[in-house]
Order: structure tokens, then C-alpha cells, then sequence
């Protein structure tokens, strides 16, 4: 509002895909997409992402993990086969579509044949689920699950990692394609002009790993790449049926 002299509101959804649809039929103007749900976005609804959380030392993203708790009998991710696997959602990269595909090309193992997949909505539910024995494994964002134990929600010796991926990008920050080009503008001047020092964002984001304490330009072609990929080999469409 201080910079953009626009009324903003904050516009709550309850999924991804309420998300999109809310920034398609023009009711959200601006967002911060999840990794898995940028293209769609970008696709579907004209999202325009500029920006992302990274340190002062311009380190950012985090990992999928796989995740279960101690004594569990998955000492391995072949230690799935045959029990329930808990994802958070179908547009989630580290909550299902990373994870999916690389159970298929790297242990041969599908869904609904070879595991039972569970779907837990957001990470949170998944981490808690696991922490409370509830999952037996879990596809999750380990970004998500350290800021939970920092912020002492599980303890961290709750859950144990039986695999990590490679760094995917994390939300990114952008407008809706048909804003006026000077108000765009002034939208990507408020997030690279915030002051993060002594922020409730810095106090919730400075715990991750990398720590998250300011926000750096990205573009959609370079930084999704990966994201972009693993959708290709999953068969994920942007027709936006």
C-alpha cells in the first residue's frame, strides 16, 4: 500500500488450484506461487514471477526429502513398497510431483501399485503427520519441516531422512500479467525495497537453509527449468483444462 498507494487485501485460498483460478478470473492481482504450481500459473493464468526469498549471500532454494520416524521399518525408499505414502497435493513439486517421478525412474516403484498414495494437503500436515506416526513416509519440502522444529512445533529428532533431492527453487513472487506496466512496477519496488530487518518474515524465514532475508530478481525461463522438466517426464499438461 506505501509504495503502490493501491488499498491492498489479503485474499486467503484454500488450495493451489483455487489460487489459480482466483488470479485467472481477476479477483488476485498478486501472489506467491509454490514451486510445483509456477508453471501452471504462469501458463493458466498470466502469472508474471519476479521474485523469490534468498540470504544475503544470494543462496536460495531447498530439497524434497522423504521423510518417516524412528522405528518405523523404512530404513530405505524401498522400505515403501506394499505401506501408504503421504503427499501434500498434485501441483506441489516436493510434495508430489518430484517425488512421483523420481520413485518411478529410480526405484521402479508406481503409484497405486506399488505404494498407496495419501494425500495430507500442505507440508505441515505431512511433517506432523510422520512426526505423530500417523504416515509412515512422507514427500515433503525441508525448508518447511526446519522452521517447524525452530519454531519447536516436532522435536527434531522426530523424523529421519531416508532421501534427499536436488535444490529446487522456492514461491515465487510475482503480479498478474495485465496490471498497468507502471503499477507492475511499483509492485516489484515494494518487495526489493522491504526492509527485512526486524520483519515477522525475517523472524519466521531467517530459520531455513539456506536463511531467507531478502528477495532476489529471478525469471521464470532460468529458475523453473528443473521444474519444468520433471512435468515433462511426469506427462503434466498446460492445456488448462
Amino acid at each position: 500500500e506505501e509504495v503502490t498507494g493501491k488499498s491492498v487485501q489479503f485474499f486467503p485460498v484454500q488450495s493451489n488450484a483455487a489460487q489459480i483460478e482466483a488470479m485467472r478470473a481477476g479477483r488476485l492481482h498478486v501472489a506467491g506461487f509454490n514451486t510445483g504450481s509456477n508453471p501452471l500459473a504462469v501458463n493458466c493464468a498470466g502469472f508474471v514471477p519476479f521474485a523469490m526469498m534468498a540470504s544475503k549471500d544470494d543462496q536460495f532454494g531447498y530439497e524434497m526429502e522423504i521423510i518417516t520416524y524412528p522405528g518405523s521399518g523404512v530404513a530405505k525408499v524401498e522400505d515403501i513398497k506394499g505401506k501408504k505414502m503421504a503427499f501434500t497435493a498434485e501441483t506441489s513439486n516436493s510434495g508430489y510431483k518430484a517425488p512421483s517421478a523420481l520413485l518411478k525412474k529410480e526405484f521402479g516403484m508406481e503409484a497405486g501399485t506399488d505404494y498407496e498414495p495419501v494425500f495430507s494437503g500442505k507440508h505441515d500436515n505431512s511433517v506432523l503427520g510422520v512426526a505423530n506416526k500417523d504416515y509412515v513416509a512422507a514427500a515433503i519440502a525441508n525448508s518447511v519441516k526446519e522452521r517447524m522444529i525452530a519454531r519447536e512445533v516436532i522435536p527434531a529428532d522426530a523424523t529421519t531422512v531416508i532421501y534427499t533431492s536436488e535444490t529446487f527453487p522456492t514461491t515465487g513472487y510475482g503480479y498478474v500479467y495485465n496490471l498497468k506496466p507502471e503499477l507492475a512496477e511499483k509492485i516489484k519496488e515494494a518487495f526489493f525495497s522491504f526492509e527485512w530487518e526486524g520483519s515477522d518474515l525475517l523472524k519466521e524465514f531467517q530459520t531455513s537453509e539456506p536463511p531467507a532475508e531478502k528477495f532476489v530478481p529471478i525469471t521464470y525461463q532460468e529458475n523453473w527449468k528443473v521444474v519444468r522438466d520433471i512435468d515433462q517426464a511426469m506427462g503434466v499438461s498446460y492445456g488448462c483444462s
